[in-house]
């Protein structure tokens, strides 16, 4: 596939034919969401782009890397907890997926939405996953650099947030499947949203997973190279900041529906976990 368009920075290196099947993603999520009237075509394939791409670098080269090859398997392992959070709350259903989108369409208006759509959101998107998946390029840049202990420490801290992220998955899956449970046989909802578990200490702990494990995913580019400073620290960076809006996009809309959350935004973190403040949560 490299060398299919004539502008690619990557040209020649397995990760430049992940940017060209990006753009042929991004082309894809254009005409599905025009054609099928769907806005959700980016988040079908949020989950299943990173691992793509990871395979097409570990491949190149026979899968000799031992750090490619972990970092590879970690992807993997964190597309089939996303896919499998995705699908099971409808995501690949039709009308299924964000609910948000939704709502930007409302306030945006369908055709305003369209043009954004086209213009910025679908492209940003898929660009942003291209960069936040860049580290694996960085170790095939450097394919002699033994492991170290700095891959040690980027494995157990993407495995720890992994395993954050399923817990939290997994309480609000609970919540959520509970309180549908009750409206529909009419009994009285009285915490409308989750304020236990994890998200006692944080009130977006998945995004906060997400984020870890994308630094640590950063720390094997740091081992490979034995520079802390490049290009694909780009990736978790901006990842971070698209994490910050989306949360506070969610927040807006949970705050027009549940009166009661702004006690909760006062008393619970919303990323990093900190000394709770009196006022509001479960014993």
């Amino acid at each position: 596939m490299s060398g299919m368009i004539p502008f690619n920075p990557l040209a020649g290196t397995p990760f430049g034919s992940a940017l060209e099947l990006c753009l042929v993603l991004i082309v894809f999520c254009w005409v599905a969401a025009i054609v099928l009237r769907e806005n959700v075509w980016l988040d079908r394939v949020w989950s299943l782009c990173p691992p793509i791409y990871c395979l097409l670098v570990a491949a190149r080269d026979g899968f000799d890397s031992a750090r490619i090859n972990l970092m590879t398997l970690l992807v993997l392992l964190w597309a089939v907890r996303l896919t499998f959070n995705f699908a099971r709350k409808g995501g690949f259903r039709r009308g299924g997926g964000d609910y948000r989108w939704v709502v930007v369409e409302e306030r945006l208006g369908p055709l305003r939405f369209q043009i954004a759509n086209i213009l910025f959101i679908v492209p940003s998107q898929l660009l942003l996953i291209w960069l936040f998946t860049s580290p694996i390029h960085q170790a095939w840049l450097s394919p002699h650099a033994p492991l170290g202990w700095l891959d040690a420490v980027a494995a157990v801290v993407f495995v720890a947030f992994l395993a954050g992220q399923t817990v939290g998955d997994q309480q609000m899956w609970t919540f959520q499947q509970d309180k549908k449970r009750k409206a529909e046989a009419g009994e009285e909802i009285e915490q409308p949203f989750i304020d236990t578990g994890l998200f006692r200490y944080s009130r977006h702990p998945s995004y906060l997973c997400e984020i870890g494990m994308w630094f640590a995913f950063y720390l094997f580019a740091v081992s490979a190279s034995g520079d802390w400073l490049h290009w694909t620290g780009l990736g978790f960076i901006f990842l971070s900041g698209q994490m910050v809006g989306s949360v506070r996009l969610t927040e807006t809309i949970s705050i027009e529906k549940y009166p009661t959350y702004a006690q909760y935004q006062a008393s619970t973190p919303m990323l990093v976990p900190l000394p709770r403040r009196q006022g509001h949560g479960s014993p």
